[in-house]
Protein backbone atom coordinates (compact mmCIF):
# COMPACT_ATOMS: atom_id res chain seq x y z
CA UNK A 1 0.00 0.00 0.00
CA UNK A 2 1.29 3.43 -1.06
CA UNK A 3 0.66 6.82 0.32
CA UNK A 4 -1.00 10.00 -0.91
CA UNK A 5 -0.36 13.68 0.84
CA UNK A 6 -1.68 16.94 -1.36
CA UNK A 7 -1.28 20.58 -0.64
CA UNK A 8 -3.00 23.23 -2.03
CA UNK A 9 -2.36 26.98 -0.76
CA UNK A 10 -3.04 30.37 -1.69
CA UNK A 11 0.58 31.17 -1.88
CA UNK A 12 3.52 29.08 -3.16
CA UNK A 13 4.81 26.47 -0.20
CA UNK A 14 7.92 24.66 -0.41
CA UNK A 15 7.42 20.56 -2.28
CA UNK A 16 8.89 19.53 1.25
CA UNK A 17 6.37 19.82 2.97
CA UNK A 18 4.04 17.58 1.31
CA UNK A 19 7.02 15.36 1.51
CA UNK A 20 7.51 15.63 5.04
CA UNK A 21 4.05 14.52 5.51
CA UNK A 22 4.71 11.37 3.59
CA UNK A 23 7.16 11.05 6.07
CA UNK A 24 5.30 10.91 8.73
CA UNK A 25 3.09 8.31 7.24
CA UNK A 26 5.63 6.20 6.47
CA UNK A 27 4.70 3.02 8.34
CA UNK A 28 2.05 3.19 5.83
CA UNK A 29 4.55 2.87 2.71
CA UNK A 30 7.38 1.03 1.62
CA UNK A 31 10.12 4.23 0.88
CA UNK A 32 10.71 2.76 -2.77
CA UNK A 33 9.75 5.74 -4.50
CA UNK A 34 8.50 9.25 -4.95
CA UNK A 35 6.11 11.27 -7.41
CA UNK A 36 5.34 14.95 -7.23
CA UNK A 37 2.79 17.21 -9.31
CA UNK A 38 3.70 20.91 -9.17
CA UNK A 39 1.54 23.33 -10.02
CA UNK A 40 0.71 27.18 -9.83
CA UNK A 41 4.40 27.72 -9.73
CA UNK A 42 6.61 30.25 -8.10
CA UNK A 43 9.90 31.41 -8.18
CA UNK A 44 11.14 31.81 -11.63
CA UNK A 45 8.26 30.29 -13.11
CA UNK A 46 5.72 32.95 -11.65
CA UNK A 47 5.94 34.89 -14.78
CA UNK A 48 5.39 32.30 -17.15
CA UNK A 49 2.66 30.57 -16.44
CA UNK A 50 1.35 30.42 -20.40
CA UNK A 51 4.97 28.71 -21.68
CA UNK A 52 4.59 25.39 -21.86
CA UNK A 53 7.60 23.67 -19.38
CA UNK A 54 8.92 20.21 -20.03
CA UNK A 55 9.83 17.70 -17.15
CA UNK A 56 12.04 14.97 -17.15
CA UNK A 57 15.82 13.45 -16.75
CA UNK A 58 18.19 13.62 -19.24
CA UNK A 59 21.55 12.13 -19.70
CA UNK A 60 24.20 14.57 -21.23
CA UNK A 61 23.43 13.10 -25.07
CA UNK A 62 20.10 13.10 -23.98
CA UNK A 63 20.09 17.24 -23.31
CA UNK A 64 21.63 18.04 -26.53
CA UNK A 65 19.42 15.92 -28.24
CA UNK A 66 16.70 17.61 -26.90
CA UNK A 67 17.80 21.16 -27.42
CA UNK A 68 18.18 19.81 -30.66
CA UNK A 69 15.08 19.01 -31.32
CA UNK A 70 13.29 21.15 -29.73
CA UNK A 71 14.94 24.14 -31.83
CA UNK A 72 13.90 21.85 -34.44
CA UNK A 73 10.27 22.06 -33.90
CA UNK A 74 10.71 26.04 -33.37
CA UNK A 75 10.57 26.13 -29.36
CA UNK A 76 12.74 28.65 -27.31
CA UNK A 77 14.13 28.52 -24.12
CA UNK A 78 12.81 31.43 -21.90
CA UNK A 79 14.37 29.83 -18.57
CA UNK A 80 15.62 26.49 -17.03
CA UNK A 81 16.41 24.88 -14.15
CA UNK A 82 18.53 21.96 -14.50
CA UNK A 83 20.34 20.41 -11.38
CA UNK A 84 22.71 17.27 -11.37
CA UNK A 85 23.26 16.00 -8.18
CA UNK A 86 27.31 16.32 -7.06
CA UNK A 87 26.60 13.95 -4.34
CA UNK A 88 26.23 9.75 -4.21
CA UNK A 89 22.78 8.83 -4.68
CA UNK A 90 20.71 7.17 -1.90
CA UNK A 91 20.85 3.73 -1.87
CA UNK A 92 19.07 1.60 -4.64
CA UNK A 93 18.74 5.34 -6.34
CA UNK A 94 20.71 4.99 -9.80
CA UNK A 95 22.34 7.89 -10.80
CA UNK A 96 20.78 9.08 -14.13
CA UNK A 97 22.39 12.56 -14.91
CA UNK A 98 20.14 16.01 -14.46
CA UNK A 99 16.92 16.66 -13.71
CA UNK A 100 15.18 19.28 -15.58
CA UNK A 101 12.36 21.65 -15.63
CA UNK A 102 12.55 24.00 -19.21
CA UNK A 103 9.98 26.46 -19.84
CA UNK A 104 9.54 27.19 -23.74
CA UNK A 105 8.57 29.84 -25.92
CA UNK A 106 6.24 28.05 -28.40
CA UNK A 107 6.79 28.08 -32.13
CA UNK A 108 5.69 31.61 -33.45
CA UNK A 109 3.71 29.63 -35.94
CA UNK A 110 1.32 28.68 -33.02
CA UNK A 111 0.23 31.73 -32.06
CA UNK A 112 -3.50 31.74 -34.23
CA UNK A 113 -3.89 28.52 -32.79
CA UNK A 114 -6.73 27.48 -30.74
CA UNK A 115 -6.28 26.23 -27.67
CA UNK A 116 -7.18 22.52 -27.92
CA UNK A 117 -5.48 22.92 -30.71
CA UNK A 118 -1.92 24.09 -29.15
CA UNK A 119 -2.95 21.51 -26.16
CA UNK A 120 -2.84 18.50 -28.58
CA UNK A 121 0.34 19.64 -30.14
CA UNK A 122 2.00 20.19 -26.46
CA UNK A 123 1.21 16.12 -25.91
CA UNK A 124 1.92 15.16 -29.23
CA UNK A 125 5.51 16.83 -28.61
CA UNK A 126 5.46 15.04 -25.19
CA UNK A 127 4.50 11.22 -26.39
CA UNK A 128 7.51 11.70 -29.56
CA UNK A 129 10.11 12.44 -26.83
CA UNK A 130 8.93 10.07 -24.54
CA UNK A 131 9.45 7.56 -27.84
CA UNK A 132 12.77 8.90 -28.66
CA UNK A 133 13.87 8.27 -24.70
CA UNK A 134 12.41 5.11 -24.34
CA UNK A 135 14.72 3.80 -28.04
CA UNK A 136 17.55 5.31 -26.49
CA UNK A 137 17.40 5.72 -22.64
CA UNK A 138 19.15 9.05 -22.42
CA UNK A 139 15.86 10.80 -21.46
CA UNK A 140 12.26 10.64 -19.60
CA UNK A 141 10.04 13.30 -19.92
CA UNK A 142 7.11 13.05 -17.16
CA UNK A 143 4.90 16.26 -18.59
CA UNK A 144 5.32 19.09 -21.40
CA UNK A 145 2.34 21.82 -20.25
CA UNK A 146 2.14 25.55 -18.98
CA UNK A 147 2.53 26.32 -15.21
CA UNK A 148 3.79 22.29 -14.26
CA UNK A 149 6.62 20.49 -13.62
CA UNK A 150 6.39 16.94 -12.22
CA UNK A 151 9.39 15.34 -10.24
CA UNK A 152 9.88 11.18 -10.02
CA UNK A 153 12.67 8.86 -8.38
CA UNK A 154 12.67 5.44 -7.04
CA UNK A 155 14.09 5.70 -3.56
CA UNK A 156 12.73 6.89 -0.11
CA UNK A 157 10.76 10.21 -0.31
CA UNK A 158 12.73 12.37 2.44
CA UNK A 159 16.49 10.91 0.99
CA UNK A 160 15.07 11.80 -2.23
CA UNK A 161 14.05 15.30 -0.95
CA UNK A 162 17.56 16.24 0.56
CA UNK A 163 19.41 14.54 -2.57
CA UNK A 164 17.69 16.52 -5.15
CA UNK A 165 17.18 19.61 -2.81
CA UNK A 166 14.01 19.79 -3.45
CA UNK A 167 13.28 22.74 -0.94
CA UNK A 168 14.55 25.28 -3.31
CA UNK A 169 12.42 28.40 -3.79
CA UNK A 170 12.49 27.80 -7.38
CA UNK A 171 10.51 24.50 -6.85
CA UNK A 172 7.77 26.42 -4.94
CA UNK A 173 4.28 25.71 -5.68
CA UNK A 174 0.37 26.17 -4.50
CA UNK A 175 -0.46 22.78 -6.10
CA UNK A 176 1.45 20.02 -4.93
CA UNK A 177 0.93 15.93 -5.01
CA UNK A 178 3.09 13.38 -3.53
CA UNK A 179 3.53 10.36 -3.53
CA UNK A 180 5.66 7.67 -1.40
CA UNK A 181 6.07 4.15 -2.84
CA UNK A 182 7.50 3.19 -6.72
CA UNK A 183 5.53 0.76 -8.34
CA UNK A 184 5.44 -2.57 -6.97
CA UNK A 185 2.86 -4.62 -8.99
CA UNK A 186 5.06 -5.17 -12.32
CA UNK A 187 9.38 -3.71 -13.04
CA UNK A 188 10.54 -0.79 -11.83
CA UNK A 189 9.29 2.31 -14.74
CA UNK A 190 9.02 5.82 -13.45
CA UNK A 191 6.25 6.16 -15.89
CA UNK A 192 4.40 3.83 -13.54
CA UNK A 193 5.12 6.14 -10.67
CA UNK A 194 2.27 8.37 -9.81
CA UNK A 195 1.06 11.24 -10.01
CA UNK A 196 -0.46 11.29 -13.46
CA UNK A 197 -0.85 14.04 -15.96
CA UNK A 198 -2.63 15.08 -19.06
CA UNK A 199 -3.77 18.15 -20.12
CA UNK A 200 -3.23 20.23 -16.74
CA UNK A 201 -5.15 17.12 -15.20
CA UNK A 202 -3.16 15.28 -12.70
CA UNK A 203 -4.34 12.31 -9.90
CA UNK A 204 -2.63 9.57 -7.79
CA UNK A 205 -4.37 6.53 -6.18
CA UNK A 206 -3.71 4.48 -3.20
CA UNK A 207 -5.42 0.79 -4.17
CA UNK A 208 -5.67 -1.25 -6.83
CA UNK A 209 -7.61 -1.24 -10.36
CA UNK A 210 -9.03 -4.60 -10.92
CA UNK A 211 -11.12 -3.43 -13.92
CA UNK A 212 -7.68 -1.30 -15.61
CA UNK A 213 -7.62 -3.78 -19.03
CA UNK A 214 -11.27 -2.96 -19.95
CA UNK A 215 -10.85 0.72 -19.04
CA UNK A 216 -7.51 0.79 -20.75
CA UNK A 217 -9.07 -0.94 -24.48
CA UNK A 218 -11.95 1.74 -23.77
CA UNK A 219 -9.78 4.44 -23.10
CA UNK A 220 -7.25 4.15 -26.12
CA UNK A 221 -10.50 3.64 -28.53
CA UNK A 222 -11.62 7.20 -28.14
CA UNK A 223 -9.25 8.76 -30.50
CA UNK A 224 -7.37 11.07 -27.58
CA UNK A 225 -3.94 11.79 -27.75
CA UNK A 226 -2.30 10.75 -24.61
CA UNK A 227 -4.72 7.78 -23.63
CA UNK A 228 -1.71 5.73 -24.10
CA UNK A 229 0.92 4.42 -22.24
CA UNK A 230 -0.22 2.78 -19.19
CA UNK A 231 2.89 1.55 -17.31
CA UNK A 232 0.62 1.48 -13.96
CA UNK A 233 -3.45 0.04 -13.95
CA UNK A 234 -4.16 3.49 -11.83
CA UNK A 235 -2.93 6.10 -14.52
CA UNK A 236 -6.41 5.35 -15.92
CA UNK A 237 -8.15 7.34 -13.30
CA UNK A 238 -6.23 10.55 -14.40
CA UNK A 239 -7.71 9.75 -18.14
CA UNK A 240 -11.30 9.46 -16.91
CA UNK A 241 -10.71 12.32 -14.70
CA UNK A 242 -9.35 14.13 -18.19
CA UNK A 243 -12.45 12.65 -20.19
CA UNK A 244 -14.72 13.29 -18.01
CA UNK A 245 -14.38 17.45 -17.43
CA UNK A 246 -12.15 18.51 -20.58
CA UNK A 247 -14.34 15.87 -23.57
CA UNK A 248 -17.70 15.44 -21.98
CA UNK A 249 -17.79 19.28 -20.17
CA UNK A 250 -18.69 18.03 -17.24
CA UNK A 251 -18.08 19.19 -13.60
CA UNK A 252 -15.82 17.57 -11.41
CA UNK A 253 -18.92 16.37 -9.13
CA UNK A 254 -19.94 13.94 -11.99
CA UNK A 255 -16.42 12.43 -11.87
CA UNK A 256 -18.08 9.80 -8.99
CA UNK A 257 -21.11 9.20 -11.65
CA UNK A 258 -18.56 8.10 -13.91
CA UNK A 259 -16.28 5.72 -12.22
CA UNK A 260 -18.75 4.30 -9.65
CA UNK A 261 -22.03 5.45 -10.52
CA UNK A 262 -25.47 4.58 -8.48
CA UNK A 263 -27.21 1.16 -8.56
CA UNK A 264 -30.54 1.17 -10.41
CA UNK A 265 -32.58 1.50 -6.94
CA UNK A 266 -30.35 4.84 -5.67
CA UNK A 267 -30.70 6.39 -9.13
CA UNK A 268 -34.71 6.20 -8.61
CA UNK A 269 -35.19 9.20 -6.40
CA UNK A 270 -32.35 11.35 -8.03
CA UNK A 271 -33.41 14.75 -9.82
CA UNK A 272 -30.60 14.17 -12.68
CA UNK A 273 -31.82 10.47 -12.82
CA UNK A 274 -32.43 10.95 -16.57
CA UNK A 275 -28.97 12.13 -17.51
CA UNK A 276 -27.13 9.80 -15.04
CA UNK A 277 -28.69 6.67 -16.63
CA UNK A 278 -27.84 7.48 -19.88
CA UNK A 279 -24.20 8.79 -18.57
CA UNK A 280 -24.05 4.82 -16.78
CA UNK A 281 -24.74 3.53 -20.26
CA UNK A 282 -22.43 5.37 -22.04
CA UNK A 283 -19.57 5.71 -19.47
CA UNK A 284 -20.13 1.65 -18.38
CA UNK A 285 -16.65 0.63 -19.27
CA UNK A 286 -15.49 3.11 -17.34
CA UNK A 287 -16.91 2.19 -14.36
CA UNK A 288 -13.66 0.60 -12.05
CA UNK A 289 -13.35 -1.90 -9.41
CA UNK A 290 -11.56 -0.95 -6.28
CA UNK A 291 -10.46 -0.20 -3.55
CA UNK A 292 -8.90 3.40 -4.35
CA UNK A 293 -8.69 6.44 -2.53
CA UNK A 294 -8.29 9.23 -5.87
CA UNK A 295 -6.69 12.80 -5.31
CA UNK A 296 -6.48 15.22 -8.14
CA UNK A 297 -5.96 18.37 -9.16
CA UNK A 298 -7.49 20.39 -12.38
CA UNK A 299 -6.36 22.85 -14.35
CA UNK A 300 -8.01 25.33 -12.58
CA UNK A 301 -6.25 24.56 -9.89
CA UNK A 302 -9.18 22.52 -7.66
CA UNK A 303 -8.27 19.23 -5.97
CA UNK A 304 -10.49 17.00 -5.05
CA UNK A 305 -10.70 13.72 -3.33
CA UNK A 306 -12.96 10.36 -3.87
CA UNK A 307 -13.27 6.95 -2.92
CA UNK A 308 -14.59 3.99 -4.45
CA UNK A 309 -17.79 2.15 -3.00
CA UNK A 310 -15.39 -0.26 -1.40
CA UNK A 311 -14.11 2.61 1.26
CA UNK A 312 -11.00 0.51 1.98
CA UNK A 313 -8.35 3.19 1.51
CA UNK A 314 -7.88 5.92 3.92
CA UNK A 315 -8.27 9.64 2.89
CA UNK A 316 -9.08 12.74 4.73
CA UNK A 317 -9.37 16.83 3.81
CA UNK A 318 -8.42 19.64 6.20
CA UNK A 319 -7.05 23.04 6.52
CA UNK A 320 -6.78 26.59 7.71
CA UNK A 321 -8.67 29.37 5.75
CA UNK A 322 -7.01 32.06 7.20
CA UNK A 323 -3.52 30.81 6.14
CA UNK A 324 -5.25 29.39 3.06
CA UNK A 325 -3.92 26.15 3.18
CA UNK A 326 -5.56 23.14 2.74
CA UNK A 327 -4.39 19.03 2.44
CA UNK A 328 -5.55 15.80 1.31
CA UNK A 329 -3.78 12.60 3.51
CA UNK A 330 -4.20 9.14 3.50
CA UNK A 331 -3.22 9.46 7.01
CA UNK A 332 -4.81 12.30 9.88
CA UNK A 333 -0.93 12.19 10.78
CA UNK A 334 0.10 13.37 7.76
CA UNK A 335 -2.39 16.10 7.76
CA UNK A 336 -1.95 17.08 11.41
CA UNK A 337 2.32 16.93 10.83
CA UNK A 338 1.23 19.72 7.13
CA UNK A 339 -0.93 21.78 9.16
CA UNK A 340 -1.28 21.30 12.96
CA UNK A 341 -3.02 24.65 13.95
CA UNK A 342 -6.29 23.85 11.61
CA UNK A 343 -9.54 23.86 13.18
CA UNK A 344 -9.43 19.70 13.43
CA UNK A 345 -13.83 19.65 13.91
CA UNK A 346 -13.54 20.32 10.05
CA UNK A 347 -12.18 17.73 8.78
CA UNK A 348 -13.64 16.06 6.40
CA UNK A 349 -13.22 11.73 5.31
CA UNK A 350 -15.52 11.13 2.26
CA UNK A 351 -17.19 8.20 2.33
CA UNK A 352 -18.28 6.71 -0.97
CA UNK A 353 -20.75 8.63 -1.99
CA UNK A 354 -18.59 11.77 -1.34
CA UNK A 355 -16.60 14.23 -3.35
CA UNK A 356 -14.01 16.72 -1.10
CA UNK A 357 -13.34 19.81 -3.22
CA UNK A 358 -11.02 22.95 -2.28
CA UNK A 359 -11.60 25.41 -4.98
CA UNK A 360 -8.56 27.45 -6.23
CA UNK A 361 -9.25 29.95 -3.39
CA UNK A 362 -8.67 27.03 -0.39
CA UNK A 363 -10.94 29.21 1.50
CA UNK A 364 -13.29 26.19 2.29
CA UNK A 365 -13.43 22.07 2.04
CA UNK A 366 -16.53 21.50 -0.60
CA UNK A 367 -18.50 18.44 0.63
CA UNK A 368 -20.52 17.08 -2.15
CA UNK A 369 -22.94 14.01 -2.21
CA UNK A 370 -24.20 11.79 -5.43
CA UNK A 371 -26.92 12.13 -4.44
CA UNK A 372 -26.94 15.68 -4.34
CA UNK A 373 -28.38 17.70 -7.51
CA UNK A 374 -25.47 17.60 -10.26
CA UNK A 375 -24.17 20.49 -11.97
CA UNK A 376 -23.93 18.90 -15.33
CA UNK A 377 -21.56 21.84 -16.87
CA UNK A 378 -17.87 22.97 -15.72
Amino acid sequence: MCRLFALTSRDPVSPMRAIDALNVMKEGHDGSGVGLYLGGLGGPFEDLKDHPILSGIFTEAGLRRLDEYMAGQGFEIRHAVRFAPRSDPPAGTPRRGTYAAIAYECPAAWDELADDERGRRLVRTRLALRAEGEQTGDMMVFSFWPDTIMIKEVGDPLEMGAYLELGREELHARRILAQGRQNTNYAINLYACHPFFIEGVATMTNGENTAFVPIREYLMSRGVEGYSGYQSDSEVFTHIAHFSTRRLGLDIRAYKHVITPLSDDEMRQHPDREFLQSLKRSCRKLIIDGPNCVIGCLPDGTMFMVQDRKKLRPGVVGGDPASGVFAFSSEICGLNAAIPDRDKSKDFQPMHLDTAIVGPDCREVVQCSQNDPLPLQR
